[in-house]
């Protein structure tokens, strides 16, 4: 076991697969020399030089869309966003190529390709800054959404994104990088479309991603001293959703709380909530509660920035407020 930041498990993962594989290459702004805005490509240029980790211009539909034509071709592109809200500006690239392709060939074409980066809201970088784009991409036909939230999860999601034969959209959180895990020094691969259970219980399940797992779980250790347990599962998969590990726990728990950093109007937990009314309305004896960000711009101001996003104390609240009704 290594004890490793999540930022160090990306980098593993992606020499690993560089080291394995000479169809895996990087490109982004600033991953070569200057070892990218976060280092996750820290030393790899020098270790693979110019034309596998390449540093492009500020130009992400241009540098995008050289990305799935190299992918078509059978090379296995690693997109690093060095900010994923710079992404919108390769939308069109994303949806209407990347996704699409495979289907609109005939299946002639592979779209082996993972688009990286870090995303969602951090210590006051601002609006533009602080996108969550998932809920942008969850409607996009073809692609795969995968948010990691450990470094254990980073790795080995990382690497099975990296040898899937479709476009894989890997989200990370700015805060998340410098937490630390042991994770195995063995070779292991996770799967991108199974949520995790991170913690059996009762009476709630807790349903949440990325950041927010380890909100969720500050909210855990003050609610088990109060006679609370609920369970809680790690999505880790946002498209496709993993459906049925959420209906095995609420069959247990009948009671739902979805937790996200996701804006509530056409979130993620929109989506969640929709299929479980539509297919399994009858294991809930409450309605499904769900905690997400403001739908406003991420202010710049520290404390209203922490004023749109979701605590521990409103996971603590509503876990109390389900439980009873």
């Amino acid at each position: 076991m290594n004890d490793i930041f999540l930022f160090d498990a990306l980098r593993e993962a992606t020499d690993e697969e560089m080291e394995k594989d000479k169809s895996v290459f990087v490109l982004g702004e600033d991953v070569g020399h200057y070892g990218g805005s976060y280092k996750v490509t820290k030393n790899l240029h020098s270790k693979y030089g110019d034309l596998r980790v390449l540093d492009t211009p500020i130009a992400e539909n241009s540098f995008m869309g050289m990305a799935i034509g190299a992918s078509m071709t059978g090379l296995r592109p690693i997109v690093e966003g060095m900010n994923m809200s710079f992404l919108l500006l390769a939308f069109n690239q994303i949806s209407n190529n990347a996704g699409m392709l495979r289907y609109t060939s005939g299946g002639n074409f592979n779209i082996p390709l993972v688009i990286r980066g870090p995303g969602g809201v951090g210590r006051q970088l601002g609006a533009e800054h602080s996108q969550r784009l998932e809920s942008y991409f969850q409607s996009i036909p073809g692609l795969k959404i995968v948010s990691c939230s450990t470094p254990y999860n980073a790795k080995g999601l990382l690497k099975s994104a990296i040898r899937d034969d479709n476009p894989v959209i890997f989200f990370e959180h700015v805060l998340l990088y410098n937490i630390k895990q042991s994770i195995p020094s063995k070779e292991y691969f996770l799967p991108l479309n199974k949520a995790e259970l991170v913690k059996s219980g009762w009476g709630v399940t807790i349903l949440t991603y990325s950041r927010m797992r380890h909100c969720v779980m500050q909210a855990i250790s003050h609610l088990k001293k109060e006679g609370y347990d609920p369970e809680v599962l790690d999505l880790i998969s946002l498209k496709p959703i993993d459906i049925e590990s959420i209906v095995i726990s609420l069959k247990k728990t009948h009671r739902l709380l979805i937790v996200e950093e996701c804006m509530k109007t056409g979130g993620i937990a929109a989506e969640i909530i929709a299929q479980i009314n539509d297919n399994y309305f009858n294991l809930l004896d409450a309605p499904i509660l769900r905690l997400s960000s403001e739908d406003i711009p991420t202010p710049y101001n520290g404390k209203l920035e922490s004023n749109t996003i979701v605590n521990p104390q409103k996971v603590i609240d509503a876990v109390k407020i389900l439980s009873v009704s």
